[in-house]
């Protein structure tokens, strides 16, 4: 029997059944992951917690998963994907298991954690279709993940909310631990190997170093309240982060198996790419926190609607719905224009979003329209995201390389949450609870400003020669390859 190429082996009927377990697994891991969203509250009467502590219910996983992402990303480039990925969902079903057992708040938290670890699998998820699909179908489906790693929290968001409601917090914890279980059997049944002559070792210096470079920013991003009352640590906090970041990009230049390729991580295809999705991913997440946070503010504060958690969470369906949309239109527009002038289209829709919200937020159906509009831009902007990064980037590098890409957003959505609060809290006046109704506006204006800057950076990428941020033939992109990763690659690969 005559060897096929990799990307070509998958049968039709091997291929139908990938595409959706790829699908389902990246949902699960990311719904799970947004659970500890609409439960702070319920967590926080349940165990009898401060909602500062309650939070970490969210941020833990956030964390975690930051944390995984690149270590995951790397060992999914070797031979052991497979085994990386049954053995991170087992830990994910472990976790899960944790925030249902009747266990003390510590216990919950390290459940939380274990669940987070879960979002360095999107990635990896990637890989698979790349490795595994013909070139035209592993695209669009590669897309799709990346949306769907977005829409995610939509999905477990309202569900979350509704268990929360009729049946308390380990009701809705229960949830997670029946999709993560399910996530855990469909991948010991449908995930394959991968193609044989890979190798890829944990560069265990590099991880330590950006792992504690991660969970500072992380940190400092979450907690506000040590920037207001404790200036002169979070700032001294915040250089030490920069300087294991720097540690860190030496450890990675010198280390023969990188966690990152850092050179490759530098060209300005990739680099532009992640610097967008950084800006983006404040202004996306910071919208997604002012609408929900307004939706949710009582009658009493003079605007707001006061409603439940569970119909909060419905104000996500137009997000998750025109999300999705988007993600199926654009692998057919990419057709005809190019990924970083998606990105710029894309920006320019989620500002429109800011602008909507800034102008028009008297009625709920106003605001739902905004979260709709949102939706649209940022499944547009994530369908687009990956195939910037891997024009450049050679197949068996793909979890690497998207899996620095998600840490780069997992900061982003960090730091528009903490800006989102910080203007609130701003516009909040001494003695009331609720900040007034300008500071909204405001933070939507400061948003339209991220957005702005992202459309810029992505133009600055679609003006570059197509040659130079597009594969355009098999000997150039050989060369361009070789270049990068600095070593001979196979003689059989896919673009």
């Amino acid at each position: 029997m005559t060897e096929q190429p990799a990307g070509e082996v998958e049968a039709a009927p091997v291929a139908r059944l990938l595409v959706p377990a790829l699908m389902f697994i990246a949902l699960v891991v990311a719904a799970v992951a947004s659970l500890g969203t609409p439960l702070i509250t319920s967590v926080a009467t349940s165990f009898r917690v401060s909602l500062g502590s309650a939070q970490w219910t969210l941020t833990v996983a956030l964390l975690s998963g930051a944390v995984a992402t690149p270590v995951l990303g790397r060992l999914g480039a070797g031979p052991h994907r497979r085994a990386t990925i049954l053995a991170t969902l087992a830990i994910v079903v472990v976790g899960s298991a944790l925030t249902v057992l009747p266990l003390p708040f510590a216990w919950l938290l390290a459940g939380r954690a274990a669940q987070g670890v879960g979002l360095g699998l999107t990635a990896l998820m990637m890989g698979v279709a790349r490795d595994h699909l013909p070139e035209q179908r592993s695209a669009a489906v590669i897309a799709l993940i990346s949306v769907v790693s977005i829409i995610g929290a939509g999905v477990g968001y309202p569900l979350a909310a509704l268990l929360a409601e009729f049946g308390g917090v380990r009701a809705a914890y229960g949830l997670g631990l029946v999709v993560t279980a399910a996530a855990l059997l469909t991948a010991w049944r449908s995930m394959p190997a991968s193609p044989q002559g890979r190798s890829a070792h944990v560069d265990v210096p590099g991880a330590v170093a950006l792992a504690a470079a991660l969970v500072l920013l992380l940190f400092l991003a979450g907690e506000r309240n040590l920037w207001s009352r404790h200036l002169a640590v979070a700032a001294g906090l915040a250089v030490l982060a920069v300087v294991l970041l720097c540690v860190w990009v030496v450890i990675e230049l010198r280390s023969t198996t990188p966690l990152v390729d850092v050179r490759a991580v530098r060209h300005p295809a990739v680099a532009g790419a992640n610097l967008a999705m950084f800006v983006a991913g404040i202004g996306m997440y910071l919208l997604l926190t002012l609408i929900t946070r307004y939706a949710q503010t009582p009658h009493g504060a003079g605007y707001g609607f006061g409603l439940t958690t569970f119909v909060a969470g419905l104000v996500l369906i137009p997000f998750s719905v025109l999300g999705f949309v988007a993600g199926k239109l654009t692998p057919r527009v990419r057709t005809r224009i190019a990924d970083p002038l998606l990105l710029a289209g894309s920006a320019v829709v989620v500002g429109g979003g800011f602008a909507l919200f800034a102008a028009a937020r008297s009625n709920l159906a106003e605001v739902f329209v905004a979260m709709g509009v949102l939706g649209f831009g940022v499944g547009g902007f994530s369908a687009a995201m990956p195939g910037v990064i891997l024009a450049v980037t050679h197949k068996s590098e793909t979890s690497s390389a998207m899996s620095f890409n998600y840490v780069v957003r997992s900061v982003g959505y960090s730091l528009g949450s903490a800006v989102g609060g910080l203007i609130l809290a701003a516009g909040t006046r001494p003695g009331r609870l609720f900040p007034d109704d300008s500071a909204y506006t405001t933070a939507a204006l400061v948003g339209i400003g991220a957005m702005a800057i992202t459309t810029l950076i992505s133009l600055a990428l679609a003006r570059r020669r197509p040659s130079e941020t597009t594969v355009k033939s098999f000997p150039h992109w050989r060369f361009h390859a070789q270049g990068l990763l600095g070593q001979r690659l196979p003689h059989h690969f896919g673009p």
